[in-house]
């Protein structure tokens, strides 16, 4: 049978089906099969919150979306070419996301007179018999009935070769895009190498999905997609939360600080938990915390310790955490708390994404709490970009805030990995011992950016105090005096922003702002009253109101006299933005 071949640039799959379909393992499958043939890709997981969804509803719908193409891959995809339905529900759930004219794989059994039912067509209606998707091209097959007929000679129950069904469908797209199934051969080898029935049952059912679409005269036509240009190198498949994880084990390695993980399980942040307990051999040490706020505190105080303390986290997980970033603030150790975003508010969306914690992030804590915000753009830039949130946080003594989302998280793309000589320094200064004219430890005593010393708990000479409670200047002692409170809300606040602007990763480029958000909150509010129409009234309480004199900073802090000349306000308003906010 003469069959043709057509060259396609750009393709976007989604795999849908129950959550005990094997959609999620069938459409990795095919991502790890496509980024072998060097085809830039992107990929989206979209799974049920539930652990176990009713079988055969639209809320236990699990999908996999994937994009390859020749040219170069930012997202996976609006709306897709091919949909794969492996019954009614996953249909019905998918079918606004496919283009006009776009390709159907519908598993016929999974649309009896239950599972219509179950997904909530009405009594009588059919889509695949009533006409509704004439707009598209439907490829029906009873993919349920021809696993079992390829594993009829195979001693496992019904249930048991039906699990395999997924192989038959992942088979046949093998066949339809020219696909070699050496790679997922080789991955059921590895996987069920000891249980041989499940082994064989998978490759029998794998190879019966190519065969029927090869042996088929209804299919007249396969397709094939160029490798794309990309950068010479090395690449491996990467999930954003792998390589957050592995972007944190860099940091800690170049740092020579060992890597602490406190955190409470959440989705969709769950992952860099699991991804990171697997890597002890580097010094990581993770903790499964009790709530959200024994994860922050235990990873502020390995950061007081000498480590590299991280929380992870998302939306509801943030609130919590909110009290304990302060603390963190006002302690000015290194720290950071990773912010997985998912849909909101409360409980919200678990397994659904939205970008909806900026607000959060910039503003959600008590008083003035600047702290800057570093994102990440792509899953691969998870590795990138935490590893300069690890590198503003210990450079600065800073908490950070880093960003993701369960879009980032979840999905993969091609990764062309480092080596270890290309990633920038990070530099850590350990106070170990008083320095030349200092008769007693002073830890607020700073240096030119405003950084205060990193003194390791236990270190002879270097004792002090530590606590929620405001610090007075150079000596960390608790203060209540208002004009010192001003002056240390300024030193945190300046402090932050030379954040803005940090290091490229290449050698040699100058400086630039990279996906940094600005963390302080005077600025913002300044602007926001100089906007604002003032009344009389208004007008009157700013003449009358008399401010208190300038707070000027100490000489010993360090800073830069020029810069900032002892009894200058960096607003040039005697009044700062927050005491104009409260009036």
């Amino acid at each position: 049978m003469n069959r043709k071949e057509e060259l396609l640039q750009d393709v976007v799959i989604k795999f849908a089906g129950d959550s005990g379909d094997g959609m999620q393992l069938t459409g990795s499958q095919f991502t790890n099969n496509t980024a072998l043939m060097g085809i830039d890709l992107a990929t989206f997981p979209d799974f049920p919150a539930e652990i176990r969804a009713p079988q055969g509803t639209l809320p236990g719908v699990s999908g996999y979306q994937l994009r390859f193409s020749s040219d170069q891959v930012f997202t996976p995809g609006d709306e897709c070419d091919v949909l794969v339905a492996m019954n009614a529900a996953a249909l019905k759930a998918n079918l606004k996301g496919l283009k006009k004219g776009g390709k159907i794989i519908v598993n016929t059994e999974g649309f009896d007179t239950k599972n219509l039912r179950l997904a909530n067509y009405p009594d009588g209606i059919n889509p695949l018999e009533d006409n509704s998707l004439e707009s598209y091209d439907v490829i029906r097959m009873d993919v349920t009935k021809m696993t079992r007929e390829a594993l009829k000679d195979i001693t496992l129950g019904t249930k048991e070769k039906d699990r395999a069904k997924n192989m038959f469908v992942l088979g046949f797209l093998y066949w339809m895009y020219n696909r070699d199934m050496n790679s997922t051969i080789q991955f059921l080898q590895d996987k069920f190498g000891k249980k041989a029935e499940i082994l064989e049952s998978n490759l029998r059912a794998l190879r019966a999905g190519y065969n029927f679409g090869d042996t088929t005269e209804t299919f007249t036509t396969t397709y094939r997609v160029e490798k794309a240009k990309m950068a010479p190198g090395v690449y491996r498949s990467i999930m954003g939360n792998q390589a957050l994880a592995y972007g944190l084990i860099a940091a800690s390695q170049t740092s020579g600080l060992s890597l602490f993980l406190g955190s409470y399980p959440i989705t969709p942040a769950s992952d860099i938990l699991h991804e990171l307990s697997r890597h002890k051999a580097f010094g990581v040490r993770t903790f499964q915390a009790e709530d959200e706020i024994a994860g922050i505190t235990s990873a502020i105080g390995a950061a007081y310790g000498g480590a590299l303390g991280v929380t992870t986290t998302s939306g509801p997980g943030m609130a919590l955490k909110a009290e304990a970033m302060g603390l963190a603030v006002i302690l000015e150790i290194p720290l950071l708390i990773v912010d997985v975003q998912r849909g909101g508010p409360s409980t919200g969306l678990p397994t659904k994404t939205e970008q909806s914690d900026l607000l959060q992030a910039y503003y959600g804590r008590n008083g003035e709490c600047p702290m800057p915000v570093v994102a990440a753009s792509t899953p691969s830039d998870c590795f990138d970009a935490v590893y300069e949130a690890a590198r503003i946080a210990i450079q600065h003594m800073t908490p950070v805030i880093f960003l993701s989302d369960g879009y980032i998280a979840n999905g993969a793309e091609p990764w062309k990995f480092p080596k270890t000589e290309d990633l920038l320094p990070i530099e850590v200064k350990f106070k170990t011992e008083l320095g030349h004219g200092e008769e007693k430890f002073q830890p607020y005593l700073r240096d030119e950016k405003l950084v205060r010393p990193w003194a390791i708990p236990g270190t002879p000479g270097l004792e002090h105090r530590i606590g929620g409670l405001e610090k007075q200047n150079i000596t960390g002692n608790v203060s209540y005096d208002p004009e010192n409170h001003q002056l240390m809300v300024k030193i945190r606040r300046e402090g932050r922003k030379d954040c803005r602007l940090h290091p490229c990763p290449k050698a040699g480029q100058r400086p630039r702002k990279r996906r940094i958000a600005r963390p302080w909150l005077g600025q913002h509010l300044r602007r926001h009253q100089k906007r604002r129409r003032r009344t009389p009234a208004r007008r009157l309480c700013r003449r009358t109101r008399t401010p208190p004199p300038p707070a000027a900073i100490p000489e010993k802090s360090g800073r830069d006299p020029e810069k900032f000349p002892p009894g200058a306000d960096p607003g040039d308003q005697q009044w700062s933005a927050h005491q104009d906010h409260t009036r």
